[in-house]
């Protein structure tokens, strides 16, 4: 994953009000701090982000151009949103360089269709991996293509990208291939829920 180079703005005004204004003005209040660097306060501009974060996912490096210094590569660490509006409150970013390795939470993605009348428990869908900054997978696939019931899927068994390292427990269950209910199931678990319901009528 190649970064996304991206301009910022230091940030004079802080605290909610300061906070509020940055926003109004289409902008995200940021925090950029690691390597013994002192933080530096920033704002970034909320859609050049969006669109990168669209992209590459969270994961996705930026070169960032402040003023009066060179860029300066970053991940996000943290991303506050607003639920409601769908938008950027504040990043945390941390500086990374190049050649360094980091770990992060890679999501997972489930390819392939497991046996007939299975279902598939997806039990985590992220993997924490240790790789190169600037060579983080986007995503990792995991076939589940006719699996049985019964079957398991853990950390051990994610096939990994060339340099990137397992960090998570490699027991860690990753997904479940379980028997799917037959109708037989389902017209036994309705009638138990009719049952019941007649019960607790009956008691009142």
């Amino acid at each position: 994953m190649s970064e996304v180079k991206i301009s910022a703005e230091l940030r004079t005004e802080f605290g909610k009000g300061g906070a509020r204004r940055t926003r109004r003005a289409g902008k995200v209040p940021a925090v950029l701090y690691g390597h013994g660097e002192k933080p530096q306060h920033i704002a970034l501009p909320a859609r050049e982000f969006a669109a990168a974060i669209r992209h590459g996912g969270s994961n996705q490096v930026f070169a960032i151009d402040i003023p009066g210094g060179s860029a300066i590569l970053a991940l996000a660490k943290a991303i506050q949103r607003d639920p409601i509006k769908d938008s950027f409150e504040h990043i945390d970013l941390i500086i990374v360089k190049r050649g360094e390795k980091v770990t992060v939470d890679i999501r997972i993605v489930l390819t392939g269709e497991a046996a007939k009348n299975t279902l598939i428990q997806h039990e985590n869908d992220t993997l924490s991996v240790s790789a190169d900054a600037l060579h983080l997978p986007e995503t990792l696939e995991v076939s589940v293509d006719g699996l049985e019931a019964g079957s398991q899927i853990t950390a051990a068994d994610v096939q990994l990208p060339q340099g990137t390292e397992l960090v998570a427990d490699p027991s860690l269950i990753i997904a479940i291939v379980s028997a799917a209910p037959t109708a037989a199931d389902l017209e036994g678990d309705s009638a138990e829920a009719g049952a019941a319901a007649e019960s607790a009528g009956a008691a009142e």
